[in-house]
């Protein structure tokens, strides 16, 4: 397995009970001796941008639950450097917040597409070394990530999706029941 760094993806095993992370995928954005931040990038919440900020009307841009950790902040990954300044780059060609003043105003002149750039309620996070005892108890499979993944259309598939790039026997995982007792 890949040690937990930026740009690496946290796949939730099959069998991961946590209600949080049930068959989730996370990129992680940070890992320092602090700690580690990320954001889910499979679970859609039910609202869109505009809907959760009213000065954005007409801009319906999906937002997704990044973890139960301030659930009430927006973050943002997009792959925009050039028109939002101030991101860090986690991954080549991907960058983790911005000026979001600047966004405000790409949205406003239609300037910003919808599938390089991403916006999440809340984040993951790590205490230091709780990831890393997760991932020795197996509740998460750790693959570099790929920005089709990140930024992919159909959040529904990026849990198999991400197990199929393990390739191998994660591949047949993909497949499990949630509960094995049901197979």
């Amino acid at each position: 397995m890949i040690e937990p760094a930026p740009g690496i993806l946290l796949i939730a095993d099959p069998f991961l009970k946590d209600p949080n992370f049930l068959r989730t995928v996370v990129i992680l954005c940070e890992k320092n001796e602090e700690g580690a931040v990320g954001f889910v990038l499979n679970r859609q919440y039910e609202h869109t941008l505009d809907e959760l900020l009213p000065d954005l009307e007409g801009h319906d841009f999906p937002v997704y639950f990044g973890g139960p950790v301030q659930p009430e902040t927006i973050h943002m990954l997009h792959q925009c450097p050039d028109q939002i300044p101030g991101g860090q780059e986690i991954l080549e060609g991907v960058y983790w917040g911005g000026d979001f003043e600047a966004v405000i105003d790409l949205l406003h002149k239609g300037e910003l597409e919808k599938d390089r750039i991403r916006f999440f309620l809340g984040y993951s996070g790590w205490s230091v070394g709780q990831l890393e005892e997760e991932i020795e108890e197996k509740s998460w499979l750790t693959v570099e990530a790929d920005p089709q993944l990140i930024f992919h259309a159909d959040s529904d598939t990026i849990w198999k999706a991400s197990l199929h790039k393990l390739g191998g026997d994660y591949e047949m995982m993909a497949n499990f029941p949630i509960d094995p007792q049901l197979n």
